[in-house]
């Protein structure tokens, strides 16, 4: 089967792998929780609000008879809750397959800080995916085939990042925070499978991104763009703008293709990659630098104070 067809239908058997998706209460994040249900796989629900996480663990079962759904509640926005969160699942799940990182914010008009003093999507979009995965991966670690696959998105490809300002005290714009964090997630994906590379870890890292999907990840926009994105004009938007089931494909492919390599990118095809059905595609060269890519590791642990249980491995 080709690229540009590859399907739910393409999804091996999850029969027996614990999967973690955060953010999947709607969304992509709840499609992919979905798809790999009926798959067989144990899925965690990683989210913000335990009412909406267990509304959407229901509607997952009633898809997926007889599936195992479970929620954990996640603010990536609090170090504190990534850390509950962390030791939680880790109290849980004695071995984790696939870590899913889709949950993030657009971001507010104006700049908000979290209660640890950092810039909301930053900490929400980066900082947060950054701890998380760093307090759990011992669990992922161990088992051949586990995968964390983070979400970026299409807008990276404008974006820098600026050292001496990535709080954005200085000059904060909405739209250029949000694409700075989706570049940072490409960065963090890019050095943490270098440095499992490595270690010699049975672990790998890849990134994905939904192209331009209908999703409630709209609500944030102006009225104007949330027009644009409702399903009851697609038949003018088709050709920009995707329904989630097929947004989601990209991470799911990049968590569960036996052909998918460590450090690849998906999403739709083309020089656009606005909509289809995922395959490998380039991410900006920006993202490539791997100077860039270490110092934002670097900054990271500082700011949460984590460090990756990599070192072991390599003695």
């Amino acid at each position: 089967m080709s690229d540009q067809a590859w399907t739910a239908d393409n999804v091996p058997d999850q029969g027996g792998r614990t999967v973690v998706v955060t953010g999947a209460n709607t969304g992509i994040g709840f499609e992919a929780a979905r798809i790999l249900a009926r798959r067989g796989a144990a899925v965690v629900l990683a989210c913000r609000t335990p009412a909406k996480a267990a509304d959407a663990a229901d509607r997952i079962r009633a898809a997926a008879p007889g599936s195992s759904v479970t929620t954990l509640r996640l603010d990536l926005a609090s170090q504190a809750s990534v850390r509950e969160a962390a030791e939680e699942l880790r109290a849980e799940h004695a071995r984790i397959d696939l870590l899913i990182n889709n949950a993030g914010m657009l971001g507010s008009k104006e700049r908000t800080v979290t209660e640890d003093g950092f810039e909301a999507t930053f900490a929400t979009n980066h900082l947060g995916v950054f701890a998380f995965t760093g307090l759990v991966l011992d669990r992922l670690l161990p088992v051949p085939g586990s995968r964390v696959v983070t979400v970026s998105s299409l807008v990276h490809r404008g974006a820098s990042l600026d050292f001496d300002d990535l709080q954005a005290r200085r000059k904060y714009r909405r739209s250029g925070v949000y694409s700075a964090s989706k570049l940072a997630n490409l960065m963090f994906t890019y050095e943490l499978q270098r440095q499992l590379s490595a270690a010699g870890a049975h672990t790998v890292a890849l990134a994905a991104h939904p192209g331009m999907s209908r999703t409630e990840f709209t609500r944030d926009l102006s009225p104007a763009n949330r027009f644009l994105f409702d399903p009851r004009i697609k038949a003018l938007t088709g050709w920009i703008l995707q329904d989630r089931t097929v947004g989601a494909l990209g991470m799911v492919r990049a968590a569960v293709d036996p052909a998918a390599r460590g450090g690849e990118y998906y999403g739709p095809p083309g020089r656009a990659q606005f909509t289809g059905h995922p395959q490998r595609v380039e991410s900006s060269a920006g993202s490539h630098d791997a100077a860039a890519q270490g110092r934002l590791w670097r900054e990271s642990e500082r700011l949460t104070g984590v460090s990756y249980p990599l070192a072991q491995l390599q003695s």
